[in-house]
């Protein structure tokens, strides 16, 4: 019961994460500006976290906070925030299609990351070792297809002119190609992102707070490199649209909910189950990009997940394989079961460090 109710919790997180891609593609083709988008969605976001930490932990005794613990949520908000940036950048020179298909990488990142610091352990010897690392591969081939790969339209959206087609057809290849670069290397920081914030979350069990300080320093830094970037006044000024609802939808849902679950997850979970279910967006951001923004389903994208969905299902099968797996005593390093305590989603206690 425990494993299936955190399940749902993590697919309801990666829906809202592609409900974010889609209105941001809709705010940024109305001429929005992904840093202003940036500075406004955290800091509405900070009004939302303020008052719900306040209310929850009145009553709970917080863990000391050190210098070193805030250091490594300032790398985090900063790691956070180039993501951020990366990925509005990128869907709006592609689509939020190629967003999730983007985040298809995630899991492969996350897996090798947490190899080298520490999180899993590798033994090819074992099967759902193999498994794992077997379907990281897939995962990253897939991706790479539908990014390098564009291939024939299957449906049709909304298009100009034949001859307009023909005479765009490079620049849109190019910013195809931008788009995808752009988005896979945000993927690679919010793989990174995921095992520094796992080893935090460990240290200081409370993800509200957390949450609230990596908030405030994106807001912060952000505002700052928007006024650089920015010198034209009227990009700050929103307009009661899609503007308007992919802020308040970004902060509420994205760095208010969805930020606080991942945290939580991860410290139960660890990094690598969190970025499992990333290469579930793929099915959601078809649906929602072709139905919702008339974009076009192209035969790259159906080729890559058709790769994409074994390998996903190999990582799943390896992970849930590992976890009822007993520690061998010939293989001790054989088991991956998370070390971290189960507790309810928000649940705190008083931890001394």
């Amino acid at each position: 019961m425990w494993r299936e109710g955190v399940t749902v919790i993590m697919v309801i997180a990666e829906c809202l994460d592609v409900g974010l891609n889609t209105v941001n593609k809709a705010a940024v083709t109305r001429g929005m500006s992904e840093f202003v988008f940036v500075t406004y969605s955290n800091s509405l976001a900070f009004f939302f976290l303020l008052p719900t930490s306040i209310i929850f932990y009145r009553k709970r005794s917080l863990p000391p906070l050190t210098w070193s613990i805030l250091g490594g949520m300032f790398v985090v908000s900063m790691i956070s925030y180039s993501v951020q940036i990366l990925k509005a950048l990128g869907i709006g020179y592609s689509s939020p299609t190629m967003a999730s298909v983007a985040s298809d990488l995630i899991p492969a990142f996350t897996f090798f990351l947490a190899i080298i610091s520490g999180f899993e352990k590798l033994d090819l010897r074992v099967k759902s070792s193999r498994a794992k690392c077997i379907g990281t591969i897939a995962l990253i081939a897939g991706a790479l297809t539908v990014t390098l790969y564009k291939g024939l339209p299957i449906t049709v959206a909304s298009l100009p002119k034949r001859v307009e087609v023909g005479r765009h057809f490079s620049t849109m290849q190019s910013n195809w190609l931008l788009g995808g670069f752009l988005l896979a290397s945000g993927s690679f920081l919010l793989a990174l992102g995921f095992n520094i914030q796992t080893r935090i979350i460990r240290e200081y069990p409370a993800e509200l707070i957390v949450a609230l300080i990596r908030c405030i320093f994106v807001a912060i830094v952000s505002a700052i490199i928007s006024l650089i970037a920015e010198k034209d006044p009227n990009a700050w000024k929103l307009s009661l649209n899609m503007e308007l609802i992919a802020i308040g939808y970004s902060a509420l849902f994205s760095f208010t909910i969805r930020a606080s679950v991942y945290l939580w997850a991860c410290r139960e979970k660890g990094p690598v189950y969190v970025a499992m279910f990333k290469p579930l967006g793929i099915f959601i951001a078809v649906v929602m990009g072709v139905t919702i923004l008339g974009d076009t389903l192209y035969l790259g994208s159906v080729i890559g997940a058709a790769i994409i969905v074994p390998g996903f299902y190999a990582v799943i099968w390896g992970q849930a394989h590992q976890e009822i797996q007993p520690v061998d005593e010939d293989h001790p390093n054989c088991s991956l079961e998370s070390s971290f305590p189960r507790v309810p989603l928000l649940q705190n206690k008083s931890t001394e460090i």
